[in-house]
């Protein structure tokens, strides 16, 4: 998604991000992004471990 972005590209969203929010809020919003990133991930390999339950489960019914 952001492999067509490239370094200067990158500088200037940082740049304009550092002038809009100020240098105090920047490391606040990166901590709540980092933590909001962090439970989405959490929250997908639950999921995914639910699902790979569930079929494992099904499949040893079918054999029986």
């Amino acid at each position: 998604m952001f492999s067509n972005i490239g370094v200067p590209g990158l500088i200037l969203i940082l740049t304009l991000a550092l002038i809009i929010f100020g240098p105090k809020k920047l490391p606040e919003i990166g901590r709540a992004m980092g933590q909001t990133l962090r439970e989405f991930k959490k929250s997908t390999q639950e999921l995914t471990s639910d699902v790979i339950e569930e079929f494992e489960e099904d499949k040893k019914n079918a054999k029986k």
